[in-house]
């Protein structure tokens, strides 16, 4: 069935979100709790992925990718985040972190590097932001200065997902600072054993505990001019496009922690009974619960609008976006994630005492539901990015 104007999901589609989703029942949901506690990446998560196929769901399959679209991505982070929003971000980041490569990169690159990505065999990141900012790319400092037919990569990046267990990592540094800041970057495909490279201080997260999060070290890192993705100074347009594919899949992970929160309310609504009856029918809760179940609907048809968007209309290249296209990426961000805050904050709300102890999942993922709302991108940056295409 042609992808153009479809919502519902294809047979093919189907499966793929009943595996994914009885997985998560069956393998995830159960250690969500204490890898919350510990706090520490978790590979047994990580193999579970690629014994099932997960981590290149979106990729071509030239290089060993299933090439199943971004609808079928958006499902496989869906279902997992529903149960736990950490692990949902293994084939989301890796997603992320390949992307540039995807959009950008040669064959040569293409075939060396998404290959091992692809099947989980490596790790991917996406270092962009460093301590001054991220959504202002003008101000972004980290250097790579060519000498030869090699570059020289100084700097720091900040807030890096999977920065402490990537094996490959697309980085955006400055080539050319006093060129116009659309022309004056780069992107570098760095490989973890290059010198002078280092994963430093480790954050300690209000939510996504258990993901990898660090401050990433350049100095005189020599980086091979075969790793520069694209030409010189292409850097902000692999950037820009990255984010306008990668925006969705926050946005399936911040909608299957919004459904994840609803399913498990709207079932202790069931079972709690106040005043002689189950809270469900009561006014307060039912008009909660009613109001989740609409927010969450909307979400996922303007995600699953704008998947059918970026599979119909976007080949994975450098040419340019449609407007529509970018700003159907950035309301389904920004949407989604401001329906799984709101929606926990109710979750939790319903429980009552109940949902502010660990005991109950509803508190871990209104923690995690926030950085949703940040990362990416911010929601406020993404208001910008619509209002600038209408």
């Amino acid at each position: 069935m042609p992808k153009t104007e479809r919502f519902g999901l294809t047979e093919e589609e189907q499966m793929l979100q009943d595996m994914v989703r009885r997985l998560a029942r069956e393998k995830v949901a159960p250690g969500a709790e204490e890898r919350d506690k510990v706090g520490e990446f978790p590979f047994d998560m990580l193999e579970l992925m690629r014994e099932n196929g997960l981590m290149g769901v979106d990729f071509p399959d030239e290089y060993d990718g299933m090439n199943a679209g971004m609808l079928s991505h958006c499902i496989v982070v869906e279902e997992l985040a529903k149960v736990d929003a950490s692990v949902a971000l293994i084939p989301s980041c890796q997603e992320l972190g390949c992307l540039p490569i995807i959009l950008a990169g040669n064959h040569e690159q293409k075939d060396k590097h998404l290959r091992p990505l692809a099947t989980g065999e490596k790790v991917a990141a996406f270092a962009l932001t460093e301590a001054r900012g991220g959504s202002d790319v003008a101000s972004l400092r980290t250097r790579a200065v060519r000498k030869g037919d090699r570059y020289v990569l100084n700097g720091t990046k900040q807030f890096i997902t999977n920065g402490g267990v990537a094996d490959t990592i697309a980085v955006y540094a400055v080539t050319e600072p006093d060129a116009p800041t659309h022309k004056n970057a780069s992107v570098f495909i760095v490989e973890k054993e290059f010198t002078g490279f280092s994963a430093s201080r480790k954050e300690s997260k209000l939510g996504i505990r258990c993901s990898d999060t660090r401050e990433l070290v350049f100095e005189d890192v020599e980086i091979p001019v075969e790793n520069r993705l694209g030409e010189e100074g292409d850097g902000f347009h692999i950037m820009m496009k990255t984010l306008d594919f990668s925006r969705p899949s926050v946005a399936s992970q911040a909608l299957g922690i919004a459904a994840g929160a609803f399913e498990y309310a709207t079932e202790y609504a069931k079972e709690r009974v106040t005043f002689g009856l189950p809270i469900i029918k009561h006014q307060a809760i039912a008009f909660k619960l009613a109001d989740m179940a609409m927010r969450i609907t909307a979400a996922r048809q303007l995600l699953y609008k704008t998947c059918d968007l970026l599979d119909s209309r976007c080949a994975k290249d450098l040419s340019k976006v449609p407007a529509e296209v970018i700003r159907h990426s950035s309301m389904s961000k920004a949407y989604c994630s401001d329906v799984a805050m709101w929606t926990t904050i109710e979750a939790v709300q319903v429980l009552g005492g109940y949902g502010y102890i660990t005991e109950y999942p509803v508190e871990r993922m209104m923690r995690d539901a926030k950085i949703t709302q940040i990362y990416e991108g911010t929601n406020e940056i993404q208001r910008l990015v619509i209002a600038g295409t209408l």
